[in-house]
């Protein structure tokens, strides 16, 4: 047998998995955060080493190696992921006798290792949507097209991020009476115990939160568009109007045939009740008759591995 890593590296968590020649998962764990560049480097090496050590439990030899990183996608970001490969071949804690040709080295962002373990190969498209989002393809003749992935501030269309701040916006609006009545202005106010909803001023800026700490206040208006509130779903369909346009231009600008076509959702917006996936799905396919919607077959993790394994049998 011969054995790969595949390795994906997210802002939450890291998961890591030990794949043979067989396409068989030996061993698989997850670890913190391997964003890098939000975390750092060393942090990141660190997250790694942790994953491949509760993943790898005996000695084994590694010919290969795909690590899918967010936040990897220019040629300096490529370059540190290297020197972080490199020291992960000194280190001394993993149980592991490494045999890496330059060549059997992958790295790249983790929309490709979405797309090939929401498929099983690197030929479709990735629509990930959950506290950020981007629109990812890559077609027959290995060329790309990636729509978003720019962050909270400059992007980040349809994610759960920006359907969480529409959704406290809207609440604030209607206490002030510039929009209409909206059940979120009470829901809000009960998830997050407030008196008023005056007190997101102390809950938001005061105490300082996150992407992803508003990022999770998404449900609440997903619920409330399920639950037939008006100012709700107009916001879950703005979401689904900015996930089908961007898919859209991926599609128009690498597919000139769509037969086949399969378009992996991944990411927890897509699990919501306000049926935005059903919106989604419904708009591709009656632009894009001959194309699929589908949630993913494996794991981005998965996919890394298949990606190790192809520098094996090239």
């Amino acid at each position: 047998m011969r054995y790969v890593l595949g390795i994906d590296g997210g802002g939450s968590k890291t998961v890591c998995i030990l794949m043979n020649d067989a396409r068989q998962v030996i061993g698989r764990s997850e670890a913190g955060s391997s964003n890098y560049q939000s975390i750092g480097i060393a942090a990141t090496l660190k997250s790694i080493q942790s994953a491949i050590c509760s993943a790898v439990t005996s000695t084994v030899k590694i010919e290969a190696i795909c690590l899918g990183l967010a936040g990897v996608g220019r040629a300096a970001d490529i370059e540190n992921v290297k020197v972080l490969v490199q020291e992960l071949q000194n280190s001394q804690l993993l149980p592991i006798i490494w045999d890496l040709q330059p060549s059997n080295i992958v790295i790249c962002n983790d929309a490709l290792i979405a797309l090939v373990g929401g498929v099983g190969h690197d030929v479709g498209i990735v629509a990930a949507v959950g506290t950020g989002s981007i629109i990812f393809g890559r077609n027959h003749q290995g060329k790309t097209k990636r729509v978003g992935g720019w962050g909270y501030i400059l992007g980040d269309e349809g994610s759960a991020y920006k359907i969480a701040i529409a959704g406290l916006q809207a609440a604030l609006k209607s206490y002030d009476g510039r929009e209409i009545s909206t059940s979120l202005v009470e829901n809000f106010k009960q998830h997050l115990s407030l008196a008023s909803i005056e007190d997101l001023i102390e809950v938001i800026y005061r105490q300082g939160w996150k992407v992803k700490e508003i990022a999770a206040l998404a449900p609440i208006v997903d619920l409330a568009a399920a639950s037939g509130d008006e100012v709700a779903n107009k916001i879950i369909d703005n979401a689904a109007e900015e996930l089908i346009k961007a898919t859209s231009t991926v599609i128009n600008a690498i597919f000139s045939q769509n037969s086949g076509l399969e378009v992996i959702t991944t990411g927890s917006v897509w699990r919501g009740s306000s049926k935005i996936h059903e919106r989604f799905t419904a708009s591709i396919i009656n632009e894009f008759p001959h194309a699929k919607v589908i949630f993913p077959r494996f794991e981005p993790a998965y996919g890394a591995g298949l990606l190790a394994l192809q520098r094996l049998t090239r």
